[in-house]
């Protein structure tokens, strides 16, 4: 058997990161209650900054809110930026330089999941969101070819195998990327 080494793309960074945060906002009157507080116009992007992927974005918090003894409504409005820095649980080393795409999926938009009135009379909310990313670039793979003519895969000698996705015993995250095969005529 030979073998030959390929370059292809693939997946060689990913993560996941969960967060909260907690802004303060402003509304221009003194309120009586909060009637609604809701989170609209996400934009992000994803860069890799060294070792980890920066997700860069904004958000518009909008807040329903009631003033002058409850007889009167209004909505405050502003606009949040973040940094969120997501490390990679994953990261194959081995990636040619200079042919890396970085992409994010926000799992959880941000989504307000508490807002109060603080004694300053500022409205406090607190905010979750989640993000997964991947790193995809140029890596090698080193693959086993058949000399001559490969129509017939009976006539190789080789053996095929099976792998239910269903078998709990194979967990490909187990796997050790770094793992190479230098000769496999041994």
């Amino acid at each position: 058997m030979q073998c030959r080494q390929i370059i292809t793309k693939a997946v060689t960074g990913k993560g996941r990161k969960f967060c909260q945060a907690t802004h303060s906002i402003h509304p221009p009157d003194h309120i009586s209650s909060i009637l609604g507080c809701w989170i609209i116009n996400h934009q992000y992007e994803a860069n890799r900054v060294g070792d980890v992927i920066e997700v860069v974005g904004n958000y518009d918090i909008n807040i329903w809110f009631s003033f002058n003894r409850n007889t009167k409504t209004e909505v405050a409005n502003q606009t949040v930026r973040y940094v969120d820095q997501v490390p990679l649980s994953y990261y194959d080393n081995h990636v040619r330089e200079g042919t890396t795409e970085v992409s994010a999926v926000a799992t959880q938009p941000p989504n307000c999941i508490e807002a109060s009135i603080a004694s300053d009379g500022s409205v406090t909310v607190r905010v979750e969101r989640e993000f997964y990313v991947e790193m995809v670039g140029e890596t090698k793979v080193c693959v086993v070819v058949c000399p001559g003519d490969c129509d017939d895969w009976d006539d190789k000698g080789f053996e095929s195998t099976s792998i239910s996705m269903n078998d709990s015993t194979q967990n490909f995250e187990d796997l050790d990327p770094d793992l190479v095969i230098d000769d496999l005529n041994d």
